[in-house]
């Protein structure tokens, strides 16, 4: 090996170590004490005990597993009511309008907006006696607004409305660039054989953006089993009847409230099984509807 070959191979070696080593000690490492800590009992102040699988027939017969799962679970409805949305907005914002580029700016901002400030502003927003939202139903149809936070019903439909606010703007982002990204040569082509707006839509504008709709759901999906600071803002201690909390914030719960850190890895465990076949489903299925070039 020659010198400039030698002295190439080191500097590259010198910008790979820093990431390589943040990922073995801030990613492998904890991975593997996680599952180890799924088969102990250890509650951070005493010696951790071997326990075998016993972390996970307590978990099979914990009520409040099931329901933050299926809070998570109903979550996900705010996946394609985002998407619908979200494609609605970049239709009207891929057109060549006045002031198209500050609208699109406006939609964006919630994105990258501060989860814990936007939380304190829905908090407020959603507020039963004050809020300007039930200030609103009542001027406009002269009826009390639902106690959103305080009603086991309206908690996980508030974190719908809430999600659908801030992330609607960055899936219109995506969207936008998708139909940016089709060449108008379809559209005619459509137009010439006589093909109306919403048969264009159909079969060339919907077809030709499936690997958005394929991002969107994946990350979607990853995200909502991943979702915990507006319930940890919104919903003290899982909200009523416990409707508020999500996976996440169960295992929260778990490992810094009750400090039972041997259970809380057995389900974040769970929690990434879940998780790794829901994403393999998605990508088994993909091949027969998302478009590839």
């Amino acid at each position: 090996m020659t010198g400039y070959r030698r002295k190439e191979m080191l500097w590259s070696l010198l910008f790979v170590t820093p990431p390589v080593l943040g990922f073995l000690i801030f990613g492998l490492a904890p991975l593997i004490s996680s599952l180890g800590l799924s088969f102990m009992s250890w509650d951070m102040m005493s010696p951790s005990k071997f326990i075998g699988l016993d972390n996970f027939g307590k978990l099979a017969q914990d009520e409040k597993f099931y329901k933050s799962m299926y809070n998570t679970f109903y979550l996900l409805l705010g996946i394609p009511l985002g998407m619908i949305a979200a494609m609605a907005l970049a239709l009207m914002m891929n057109r060549p309008l006045k002031g198209v580029s500050l609208f699109r700016t406006i939609y964006y901002i919630p994105v990258i907006s501060p989860i814990i400030a936007v939380s304190l502003l829905w908090q407020w927003l959603l507020n039963y006696d004050y809020g300007i939202i039930n200030e609103f139903i009542w001027k406009i149809f002269g009826v009390q607004g639902p106690n959103w936070l305080g009603d086991p019903n309206w908690v996980k439909p508030s974190f719908l409305l809430m999600g659908l606010w801030g992330g609607v703007g960055g899936t219109m982002v995506l969207y936008l660039a998708g139909l940016q990204g089709i060449s108008s040569s379809y559209y005619e082509a459509a137009e010439v054989d006589g093909a109306k707006r919403w048969h264009q839509f159909r079969y060339i504008t919907l077809p030709l953006l499936s690997p958005i709709h394929f991002f969107v759901v994946v990350m979607g999906v990853i995200g909502t089993f991943q979702s915990f600071s507006q319930m940890y803002i919104l919903a003290a201690d899982g909200g009523p009847e416990y409707s508020g909390a999500t996976i996440v914030y169960y295992i929260f719960q778990e490992a810094f409230k009750y400090f039972n850190m041997g259970f809380a890895s057995s389900v974040a465990w769970v929690l990434g099984v879940i998780i790794f076949i829901l994403t393999l489903i998605q990508f088994r299925f993909s091949k027969r509807w998302v478009y590839q070039d």
